[in-house]
């Protein structure tokens, strides 16, 4: 019922899940008596569906979250920190001390001290008096991974830690993870990332609520995760195959007389046995249906038109001329080294407020933000999706949405309450309802399950209306079809 600290025997193990139950919810059930070993200086994946419950975990192993039954075992006087995967928007308004300072029960004088030499682990260059709503996506996302590292954990759990991250810094933090030297578990969708350092997986398996553990590179394992479904999945079918052909006899044998009814009896026990013998097939490996993204009608010529955009060098912004057009058709993707107000300026263009940027009278924009912050994490799902339809449609809204993997639990569930991978599939839900003449979308792959990612593409790929996109995923931005690039770091 409690997390205790005992000697790791052998002086390997560092923390153990011993018979560990713990429900979300009263309905939504996470482990049931899971058990699984983490030991010293392992570096491990931790997989598992959206919604799944991998963060819940995470918050299980720091005590954010107290389990129901069971034990969690850490070893003794081991620290553990964890980069989450977002800056709450409580806490924006914190100076980056302050935010930095936050997971000591005791005030640090040395803070600036150690802050210097971990900033400049992770190539953050930012004035510890700074507000952290003034920080772009990156730097937020390296400001998460440099509070959790100047903690000096023995442990390190990150949670997605490159969603915002540009290339430059997935390429630092792959580095900084191959060198590591202590324990580390991290959730990802990135698979190159992953398979770069990975020793092994821990698997939340969403049918029984247990834990698995596998070995090997990352890669290695999905591949064995994928054999073992399909090894069920032929199971299965030649279970089904005996269970219909036994079903037919019964259906025969039992409207004849003396022994035949027996013996339909006799086969009518065995097909139930077979039936309990079926394994039920693994969420994981539903993926979502292809879809599409309906464009506004008659939207007209020239959409959007660039003039001037405003940039940040060295945290100043600065107008820069451009000139860029965007008709049907058109996929903008915009780069730059993370600061330089790409999140900014989309955010800008969305509400129609960038001067230098217009945005066509009449044109419905389908705004994708990173951070859901357009959704009201307060309503439920199903509230946000009926707010988009000028007229409630009850079965385009649960069909829209069970496409997307959202069924009547999670549209019943407050936004707030989803994982962030599940906000991401609503988001792509709230789209398709509303059908937009111009879609606008900053890192839609960040959290998505990466089975998902090219369904997502060619969706984007088919849209007709213009679309402007910030992703630093090589792959996605490739199979979307990009038709022109705005480098904000070449203004």
């Amino acid at each position: 019922m409690a997390v205790e600290k005992q000697i790791p025997s052998g002086g390997e193990s560092v923390l153990r899940f011993e018979d560990v139950t713990f429900h979300y919810t009263e309905n939504k059930p996470i482990l049931q008596e899971a058990n699984f070993v983490i030991r010293k200086g392992s570096k491990l994946t931790l997989m598992g569906q959206n919604g799944s419950g991998k963060s819940t975990l995470f918050s299980l192993i720091t005590g954010e979250r107290k389990i129901d039954e069971g034990r969690i075992v850490i070893g003794p006087d081991l620290h553990i920190a964890i980069a989450k995967q977002f800056i709450p928007h409580t806490q924006w308004d914190m100076a980056v001390r302050e935010f930095l300072e936050l997971p000591f029960k005791e005030k640090i004088y040395d803070i600036d001290k150690r802050a210097k030499k971990i900033f400049s682990a992770v190539e953050l260059s930012v004035s510890l008096d700074f507000p952290i709503k003034q920080l772009s996506g990156g730097q937020k996302g390296r400001l998460l991974i440099a509070q959790a590292l100047i903690q000096d954990p023995d442990i390190l759990l990150l949670d997605e830690p490159t969603n915002n991250l540009d290339k430059a810094g997935i390429k630092l933090l792959t580095e900084f993870m191959q060198e590591y030297t202590g324990t580390v578990i991290v959730i990802s969708h990135d698979e190159a990332f992953l398979n770069s350092f990975t020793h092994g997986v821990i698997y939340i398996n969403p049918q029984n609520y247990q834990v698995e553990q596998y070995v090997g590179n990352y890669y290695k394992v999905v591949a064995d995760i994928k054999d073992r479904i399909e090894r069920e999945q032929r199971a299965n079918a030649q279970l089904e195959k005996e269970i219909q052909g036994n079903k037919d006899k019964v259906n025969f044998f039992a409207h004849k007389g003396g022994k035949m009814r027996k013996l339909a009896a006799k086969l009518k026990d065995e097909v139930e046995e077979l039936e309990d013998s079926k394994v039920e097939v693994r969420k994981e490996d539903r993926t979502i249906k292809p879809f599409t993204i309906k464009c506004q009608e008659e939207i007209g010529s020239v959409i959007v038109k660039f003039e001037k955009v405003e940039v940040l060098h060295d945290g100043k912004p600065v107008k820069r001329n451009v000139e860029i057009e965007l008709r049907k058709g058109d996929k903008l993707h915009i780069i730059g080294p993370n600061g330089i107000g790409k999140t900014t300026l989309l955010e800008k263009i969305a509400k129609r407020i960038e001067k230098g940027v217009e945005v066509a009278e009449g044109i419905t924009i389908g705004y994708y933000r990173q951070d859901f912050s357009t959704l009201d994490f307060n309503k439920s799902a199903y509230q946000e999706l009926a707010h988009v339809l000028k007229k409630l449609d009850d079965h385009l809204l649960r069909s829209t949405a069970a496409s997307m993997l959202l069924g009547g639990e999670q549209l019943a569930s407050k936004i707030g309450l989803l994982s962030e991978g599940q906000k991401g599939l609503l988001m792509f839900a709230y789209l398709r309802l509303l059908q937009p003449g111009l879609l606008i979308l900053d890192e839609p792959t960040n959290h998505i399950n990466f089975r998902h990612i090219p369904v997502i593409a060619e969706a984007l790929r088919k849209y007709e209306g213009p679309m402007i996109v910030v992703s630093h995923v090589h792959e996605f931005v490739k199979d979307i079809g990009i038709t022109q690039t705005l480098d904000l770091g070449k203004l």
